[in-house]
């Protein structure tokens, strides 16, 4: 029997990507839930629903009333629905905590009168970003890492504490309801069509305007860059890979890169011949962040294909490509 699969948050960056693998790989009934707030219904995403024959429905699913156009059985859930970035975090934190804070609580809800099989619900690494830097735990970092935020007065963290409340929601939910669930923590995710209040479509955007010298805000800081199409695979392997009930997985490459390194990397693929200087990043923006793997690997098979290098050329082609049609940001971006 074909299985039925609700994407909530489908239209975005990953949950498109994820749409897509799954329309391509596998014969499932898949339904698409979004708002479609980040303008992201493109030729792209309309060809991809029309060609598959995938379910749209369009509504606020921060409100409760919304989850009366879903079905109330699935056999899995890809909960991926958020107001992410730290650009938002910092202009809008309020709205950060009550649409993520709307999203769990009423898809909970939802869940509890509905037959749901399996959730995996997309969470982040800067959950545990503060413990990293307040306490210096262990980098690469594992997953029994406890969770900290650092100052939580500061905006910039109201995005990890509704994730910290979505992790705990799901899990504990998932004990008393009777669904399985599995956590992930997605790592600097990035690829063509991410959007752009990050930090790659951040630096061409600066290169195409000839910014010399040119300014590395947290030239020192690591991360490690996960390619988009390793991060829908790894979020498959959680759902589909026995065993995994009450798990939480990290989704990362193992390869912990400097800002810097990243940046030069991006101003040779844009033949940059200028200057560059260092310059302070965004407050509160840890200093360091890479995940041990090693469980993701033993449990889920999960190994990260594509080289940051290869991904960040593929990246920077297709933003390079977008504006030379013409097309423009959609939105005020900040640089930090």
């Amino acid at each position: 029997m074909t299985k039925k699969v609700l994407i909530l948050g489908g239209a975005g960056f990953i949950g498109f990507n994820l749409a897509k693998y799954l329309a391509e790989n596998r014969d499932y009934e898949l339904t698409i839930a979004d708002n479609f707030m980040k303008k992201n219904r493109d030729g792209d995403f309309d060809a991809l629903v029309t060609k598959h024959n995938i379910k749209l429905i369009e509504d606020d699913f921060s409100y409760p009333e919304a989850y009366e156009k879903l079905d109330t059985e699935y056999d899995q859930l890809y909960m991926m629905a958020a107001l992410v970035g730290v650009d938002n975090a910092n202009s809008k934190p309020h709205e950060v905590i009550r649409i993520n804070t709307s999203l769990a609580l009423y898809t909970l809800e939802w869940i509890r009168r509905s037959k749901i099989r399996k959730v995996v619900f997309a969470s982040t690494s800067e959950n545990y970003a503060g413990t990293v830097d307040a306490f210096g735990y262990a980098i690469p970092t594992p997953e029994e890492v406890p969770l900290t935020i650092q100052n939580i007065a500061h905006p910039r963290f109201t995005y990890a504490v509704t994730k910290i409340l979505g992790e705990s929601g799901f899990l504990n939910y998932a004990k008393m309801l009777g669904f399985e669930t599995t956590i992930i923590r997605y790592h600097n995710v990035f690829g063509p069509r991410m959007g752009f209040n990050h930090v790659i479509p951040h630096l061409v955007i600066r290169f195409r305007d000839k910014q010399n010298p040119y300014l590395i805000y947290g030239h020192d800081q690591t991360r490690d860059f996960c390619y988009i199409t390793d991060a829908v695979e790894g979020t498959v392997l959680a759902m589909e890979t026995p065993g995994t009930n009450g798990e939480i997985y990290h989704l990362g490459t193992g390869v912990e890169i400097t800002i810097e390194e990243l940046t030069r990397a991006t101003g040779e693929l844009m033949n940059f011949q200028g200057e560059y200087t260092n310059a302070p990043t965004y407050p509160g923006s840890v200093s360091r962040r890479s995940p041990d793997i090693t469980k993701s690997k033993k449990d889920l098979n999960f190994i990260a294909k594509v080289d940051w290098k290869e991904g960040l050329k593929e990246t920077v082609n297709w933003y390079n490509a977008y504006f030379d049609s013409g097309k423009t940001v959609p939105d005020k971006i900040t640089f930090q």
